[in-house]
């Protein structure tokens, strides 16, 4: 009988260790998930369609460009003067599948060189634009397209939208040759290049190129 008893007390013994590690098995492991995964799961937004509640992105982003080319860069660094010779600030539309002319502008009338605010070129310093002097200013361009050139047009009217054209605040009108490329430009774009006489302000878009001088 002491015999009987001694057994099936190991075999409960055996039985209540087997049940306790099953248990502990079941129970589920608590993890904390990683920063990537977390990352993963944050909702996700387009920027092409996301809104901004202070204002809207607009379509054709502002730029500028300075003659020295880079110039704030130059300045940071030490190698340039305290103030550039000239900058310009414009708006970049792009064709979005449209042709230049006659979709977008059109031959003999004016456009705006750019979208919104009017364009704007600032002289530090007295220049030669092809063989008109202009004296340092503050100054809007617009220009009337031909087939065969440009005649870019420097006025007083600063800090206006679009295009008001007054032409008895025309400083200067000149002239310039356009030229087809073969390359299509989706965004207008213009730059300075440095030249042996200067720069010139080259104006682009779509396979139109037209390059506008500069001595100081």
């Amino acid at each position: 009988m002491k015999m009987i008893s001694s057994h099936l007390y190991g075999f409960l013994l055996v039985l209540s260790f087997v049940a306790c590690n099953s248990k502990q098995k079941k129970e589920p492991v608590e993890t904390k998930p990683s920063a990537a995964a977390t990352i993963d799961t944050l909702p996700k937004t387009n920027p092409a369609t996301s809104l901004n509640s202070y204002v809207a992105v607009d379509i054709s982003p502002m730029d500028m460009c300075y003659f020295p080319v880079d110039y704030p860069k130059l300045k940071m660094v030490g190698q340039a003067d305290p103030f550039p010779l000239a900058r310009v600030i414009y708006s970049r539309p792009h064709l979005q599948g449209r042709k230049l002319f006659e979709a977008v502008l059109k031959y003999g009338e004016p456009w705006r060189l750019g979208a919104n605010e009017a364009t704007e070129l600032q002289l530090f310093k007295a220049a030669t634009i092809s063989d008109k002097k202009i004296p340092a200013g503050r100054y809007i361009m617009y220009c009337i397209p031909q087939i065969d050139k440009w005649t870019i047009v420097l006025n007083s009217n600063i800090d206006c939208w679009g295009l008001k054209q007054d032409a008895s605040k025309d400083v200067a009108r000149i002239d310039v040759a356009s030229i087809k490329t073969i390359q299509r430009l989706e965004y207008f774009t213009m730059l300075f290049e440095k030249t042996n006489a200067g720069t010139d302000l080259l104006m682009a878009w779509d396979d139109t190129e037209v390059r506008l001088p500069f001595s100081f």
